[in-house]
């Protein structure tokens, strides 16, 4: 007779195991004999015992012990569901002894597990839940609702089948009233004795001899005032540009980091004050700058520019060493084949094509692994080949791979290449799986609450962000194309779906709207942001899957292009 339920208890296993499969599953019912599985049955078991003793949860080398298990499963087997379940015990555990030590750093590794399993193991059954623990951290411990609702977002735009979904757009609701209360933590003053200092992390830049961005990135938000210093002869000092970061301070960053591109020598940051730290450009030549902040991570971006008459002066020396070198082939009549806009030396002549996310960041996902910054990319390159025949334009892409960019790179990329237009591709998402439709979206305040939704998402930060950046839009869009970038989307989006009305039915047409998208700000050309579709709609995510349908979108993009071109020359040539 035990012989008889052994066999059947054996049997039932086996067919749990087919049911459950390896991936997804839960590793502590089937792979038993598989070294990982029987590697995260020690760790569990560790932890169990641990929380059965109140007295070994008070010192650390026991938790260490623990969380050790559960990360050498992730290092030794990361290709296995195993690796997903010890990662996110692994961030349960350091969320549980933060509740004795107290430590800050203890959070951020629970952050840092949860966001592994999140982004490395997006089609795990864990992997919603991780994004929602980490939600909890910023609301519950970190004390700070506005990173907490951006995290509750992810939960809903990434995992839209996942069931954290609910839970977190119920968080989102509760935390929409308290992220606009002046009194939010996470808006306080960083200086303030409760919440103490914010760090500087990191200086990064990227320069050209008439170009710069430098962003300053921080642990936090902090107040900062920039101030532009006078040449200083006497004491054999350039111009320089200052910003002073209130309640900051600097630890483990290069004190000096040289540029020398013929625009900025080299910035310099350190401990103005005990509680300012002031970062310094030392500036050969300036045109004019702005500085703005960006939000989760928050950094502040400094874009320079340079003096034009310098510029081409040095362009002109540049030209007549050439001549003197080689000579100069001249043509007596245009070459039919070249573009009006070349024979007319106008402006377009480089094109920036910007494929949304990429690498860390996969943008909006749905069931079965399908990334829009997967379809994205391959619309990119699509359309690159055909600017370049159709238009004769040069087409630049800021990724040719699966690589993440930090949004501002893309806008400087775009400004370091020279590019006349930039156009950044996405996707797009809803709530509502009926909800489709293209939109073509130019950089200015929002004027619908959809549109500050698509900004929050493709920003990745909070709709009350978004809000705080509408008040400084305006001194940011002071040297913005506006006006071109408006003509540009709406010529675009004629075009796509003027297109794709030949070939398809059911195509609808959501228009051109304006919005502030972290990407479009500081380019220094007209620039647009292209919602290629719906990835939740099913009818048009099945399109976007289709290499006829990217064909004949991209064949709309290069449509409104050259009418925008066309429109362009015309009005030069009647000026």
């Amino acid at each position: 007779m035990m012989r008889g339920r052994t066999v059947f208890a054996t049997a039932m296993l086996f067919a749990m195991c087919l049911v459950v499969g390896t991936g997804g599953g839960d590793p502590r019912v089937c792979r038993a004999s598989a070294p990982e599985a029987v590697l995260l049955e020690k760790a569990n078991a560790c932890r169990h015992s641990l929380y059965r003793s109140s007295q070994r949860m008070k010192y650390r080398h026991h938790w260490n012990r623990c969380i050790d298990q559960y990360k050498k499963i992730a290092d030794k087997y990361p290709k296995s569901g195993e690796a997903a379940w010890a990662l996110y015990f692994a961030g349960r555990m350091y969320g549980r002894l933060y509740e004795f030590s107290g430590r800050d750093g203890d959070l951020d590794l629970a952050v840092e597990c949860f966001k592994r399993v999140a982004e490395t193991y997006p089609d795990h059954r864990l992997a919603d839940d991780a994004q929602y623990r980490i939600g909890e951290i910023y609301y519950k411990e970190k004390n700070n609702p506005t990173q907490a609702y951006v995290e509750f977002l992810k939960v809903d735009i990434k995992f839209p089948k996942g069931d954290m979904r609910d839970r977190a757009r119920s968080m989102m609701d509760k935390l929409a009233s308290v992220i606009g209360n002046k009194n939010d933590p996470a808006r306080a003053p960083s200086s303030s004795k409760a919440s103490g200092l914010a760090r500087v992390l990191d200086i990064r830049h990227w320069s050209t001899p008439s170009y710069t961005r430098v962003v300053v990135d921080m642990e936090r938000s902090v107040q900062y005032e920039s101030h532009l210093l006078k040449r200083d002869p006497k004491l054999n000092k350039p111009r320089r540009l200052y910003v002073d970061l209130k309640g900051a301070y600097a630890k483990d960053i290069e004190s000096s980091i040289p540029i020398r591109d013929g625009l900025l020598r080299r910035a310099r940051a350190g401990q103005y004050a005990p509680d300012t730290v002031r970062v310094v450009l030392d500036i050969d030549s300036i045109e004019g700058y702005k500085i703005f902040p960006l939000h989760d991570p928050f950094r502040i971006v400094v874009d320079v520019r340079g003096n034009k008459n310098e510029e081409e002066e040095r362009k002109k020396i540049e030209k007549l060493k050439e001549k003197t070198r080689k000579g100069i082939r001249r043509v007596k009549e245009p070459d039919e084949k070249v573009s009006l806009a070349r024979q007319l030396g106008l402006s377009v002549k480089r094109i920036v094509i910007d494929p949304g996310h990429g690498g860390k960041d996969p943008g909006c996902v749905h069931k079965g692994g399908i990334k829009e910054k997967d379809i994205v990319l391959k619309l990119a390159k699509i359309l690159a080949l055909k600017i370049e025949k159709d238009l004769e334009c040069e087409a630049v892409l800021t990724r040719m791979d699966d690589v993440f960019l930090p949004l501002e790179r893309r806008t400087a990329y775009a400004n370091m290449k020279k590019g006349d237009l930039f156009v950044s591709l996405h996707i797009n998402a809803h709530r509502q799986s009926g909800i489709q439709g293209l939109e073509t979206y130019f950089l200015n305040m929002a004027t619908d609450e959809r549109a500050v939704l698509v900004a929050a998402r493709e920003n990745s930060t909070s709709e009350k962000n978004i809000s705080d950046l509408q008040t400084i839009l305006n001194d940011l869009m002071l040297n913005t194309k506006i006006s071109e970038s408006s003509k540009l989307a709406h010529e675009v989006q004629k075009g796509m779906v003027g297109r794709l009305r030949k070939s398809y039915s059911g195509v609808k047409s959501l228009g051109v709207k304006q919005a502030p998208f972290y990407v479009l700000i500081g380019a220094e050309m007209p620039a647009i942001l292209v919602e290629t579709g719906f990835i939740t709609n099913p009818s048009e995510r099945k399109r976007l899957l289709t290499q006829q349908y990217l064909e004949n979108l991209a064949n709309g993009i290069v449509a409104g292009m050259k009418s925008y071109i066309e429109s362009i020359n015309l009005a030069a040539r009647a000026g």
